[in-house]
């Protein structure tokens, strides 16, 4: 891989996340209600409110508590939560590691069953295995995540005979049976949707593949079909589908707000409900800034690793 590709796939992951970090900024100013206002109450007199201001900063121009606030991120330093009262780098901290936790459980599973489901798709085009896997692809990218999760929650913790736990979360580091227990029903909520969208991109990547001149060469050749596919087809068919990962990545940011909330998990999306409900500025701005992050390295790996898969593309 040449370093002038990574070179500018770095340059362009930091000029999006200087555009986002004035975005966030931006967006979170404009909101209803003021910083000082929440730390003091709704019965502070104006005295006070402007002394807590000047204290904060907030009497500043924009553009110099822009410059303050980003030179404090740049030094891992976001500030204190409003209604928390510590450290934003901490509360968010430990919110994060729980949603690493669930995002990569969804993901590495949804990974290891949806490339393979594909693959049998498109080696079975035009039989009932092929309709039964894309109709449950249909099925998967019609269901919101919120219905998906009440049907789960139906179906696998009934009150009167649970299989999973409805919801809660346990420490890895302190019981992993337990942990393992609570992840299962929102991994796979949102793990259906991820499922659906990377089989379908596989199935159809793949099916233009076996059709390709190359295969119909080694096939020709006398390689056997296993090798045809493992060897030639699959690797070609790849390229395409971790652009797709990457991308439902920012579905699986999104997602996970929604199904921490239902099952009571306690990461980023649950945290930042509550500091949207508060109006706790820093926190909403941590979070925000560290999804975008997230998304823009993921999206960095799957270039860097198309390139790999795909050489044309360094080039282009």
């Amino acid at each position: 891989m040449s370093l002038s590709y990574l070179i500018r796939r770095l340059g362009a992951v930091i000029v999006v996340l200087a555009i986002v970090t004035l975005a966030v900024f931006a967006i979170t100013n404009v909101l209803p209600g003021n910083a000082a206002l929440m730390i003091l109450g709704e019965n502070a007199t104006p005295e006070n409110l402007a002394a807590l201001e000047r204290q904060l900063g907030l009497d500043q121009p924009l553009h110099l508590q822009y410059l303050h606030w980003i030179g404090g991120v740049l030094q891992g330093n976001f500030g204190m939560s409003l209604r928390l009262g510590l450290p934003v780098s901490d509360v968010v901290g430990g919110a994060f590691v729980n949603s690493l936790w669930l995002a990569g459980i969804a993901l590495a599973t949804v990974t290891v069953i949806a490339i393979p489901l594909g693959a049998l798709a498109a080696i079975k085009r035009g039989t009932i295995v092929d309709t039964v896997i894309g109709l449950f692809s249909y099925v998967g990218t019609a269901l919101p995540e919120f219905v998906t999760a009440t049907l789960l929650l139906v179906v696998f913790a009934r009150p009167e005979n649970p299989i999973f736990p409805a919801g809660g979360f346990t420490p890895p580091t302190e019981d992993l049976p337990s942990f393992l227990d609570h992840a299962v029903l929102p991994a796979m909520t949102l793990g259906l949707i991820l499922m659906a969208h990377i089989s379908r991109q596989v199935r159809s990547e793949m099916s233009e593949v076996l059709s390709s001149d190359y295969v119909r060469a080694a096939r020709l050749k006398g390689l056997s079909e296993g090798r045809v596919i493992w060897r030639h087809a699959l690797p070609n068919s790849l390229a395409p589908a971790v652009a797709v990962i990457s991308l439902d990545i920012g579905y699986l940011l999104g997602g996970i707000i929604v199904v921490e909330e239902i099952f009571a998990w306690p990461g980023l999306g649950r945290l930042l409900i509550y500091a949207l409900q508060n109006r706790d500025l820093p926190v909403i701005q941590a979070i925000t800034l560290l999804l975008a992050v997230v998304y823009a390295l993921s999206n960095l790996l799957a270039d860097l690793i198309i390139a790999k898969l795909d050489p044309r593309v360094r080039y282009a």
